[in-house]
């Protein structure tokens, strides 16, 4: 079938991406999907940093590439093979596959799918197959590809969820609550009444922040460098919003700390803001070339833990409904990530805003 969607032609082309042009909305060609696949109508798709990190070129991936990788819609056909959802169903796509037969899919999320990874890595579905462009000449993205009004992902990549979840909503299930919250939920383990210190206010760290309320944190406080990105961690109800040079005049620390900035200087401040005892999860992707200077005399003296989270080290199926059930209870209103609702042919755009921090989190109506 055709369809439409944000192709990105190279990842070397300058900012502002509005007029440098790296992502070209086009029609192309998605193949029918394959035994253990589904084709999915994408409803909306939500824009994070993670997709800017391909564009600017820090994290290197295959081009053409088809982007996005938060999003839902609907299951339009399956595959052979395919039981675990019907056609017709609302469906939130995740980015990475489990293919549930390795000794890392038995370690309940804590430990990436190298398959699932490998297919990312490579363009690929977990089948090893592109269904993207004539002859699969483009590569899909985290498995998903939601930057367009349709997509073939493979069945281990969508949860089914209830049809009263909007779709703007119910996308920021798929990344950044998912993500952010499991940082908090599944790696930290917050315990009720614990403080949490969240430093990175994009979308993934202000989703832990809106986490870690849902479960009863005694506080929460958000650092970043951007004033505008403080200001709407506190509009979904952060105790505290400041720039780092505050909060270190502040010396405050707190047990639970989550880095979700993705640099060095924002791991080392998460580090120290660490109390005695504490846990710091660092869920931001940095660079591969990033680094950061570690005490192992405050490590061991202070008795820190240090822990690294992908996907929330959690398993959506379980979840993804956890947290939607919460949201149905009003504890966690995720539509307050939401800054503006945006078109397709407004990637490029979008992806200015987001490097300048003037969003949160965009979504794409496809």
């Amino acid at each position: 079938m055709r369809i439409t969607g944000a192709v990105l032609r190279a990842d070397d082309c300058p900012a502002p991406y509005e007029e440098s042009v790296p992502l070209t909305v086009r029609e192309l060609d998605l193949a029918d999907p394959g035994p253990d696949e589904v084709l999915v109508q994408v409803e909306a798709a939500g824009v994070c940093r993670s997709d800017l990190s391909v564009v600017d070129g820090a994290r290197p991936r295959p081009v053409p590439m088809l982007l996005g990788h938060e999003a839902c819609g609907r299951v339009v056909s399956r595959g052979e093979n395919v039981q675990e959802v019907e056609e017709g169903r609302r469906v939130v796509m995740t980015f990475m596959p489990r293919c549930g037969e390795c000794e890392a899919c038995s370690t309940e999320g804590l430990m990436v799918c190298p398959h699932g990874s490998a297919a990312n890595a490579a363009g690929t579905l977990l089948s090893g197959e592109r269904r993207l462009g004539t002859d699969g000449e483009v590569f899909h993205h985290c498995g998903v590809s939601g930057f367009a009004t349709h997509a073939v992902v493979d069945r281990r990549s969508v949860v089914p969820v209830p049809e009263d979840v909007p779709p703007e909503t119910a996308a920021l299930f798929g990344c950044a609550v998912l993500t952010g919250g499991g940082a908090v939920k599944n790696r930290a383990v917050l315990r009720p009444g614990e403080d949490v210190i969240v430093v990175g206010a994009g979308g993934v760290g202000t989703a832990a922040a809106l986490v870690a309320g849902a479960y009863g944190a005694g506080s929460v406080t958000v650092v970043d460098t951007v004033e505008r990105k403080l200001a709407m961690a506190r509009g979904v109800g952060a105790d505290r919003a400041m720039t780092p040079a505050r909060f270190q005049e502040s010396g405050a620390r707190a047990p639970v700390v989550i880095e979700a900035a993705g640099n060095g200087a924002a791991f080392e401040l998460a580090l120290e803001a660490t109390a005695p005892g504490g846990r710091m999860a660092s869920v931001g992707l940095a660079s591969p070339r990033a680094r950061a200077e570690i005490s192992p005399l405050a490590l061991v003296s202070e008795s820190k833990t240090v822990l690294g989270s992908y996907l929330g080290s959690g398993l959506p199926e379980r979840d993804i409904p956890e947290y939607i059930e919460l949201w149905r209870e009003g504890a966690l209103p995720v539509e307050r990530l939401v800054s503006s609702t945006i078109a397709l042919g407004d990637i490029n755009t979008a992806m200015d805003d987001l490097a300048e921090g003037r969003a949160m989190r965009q979504i794409i109506r496809c």
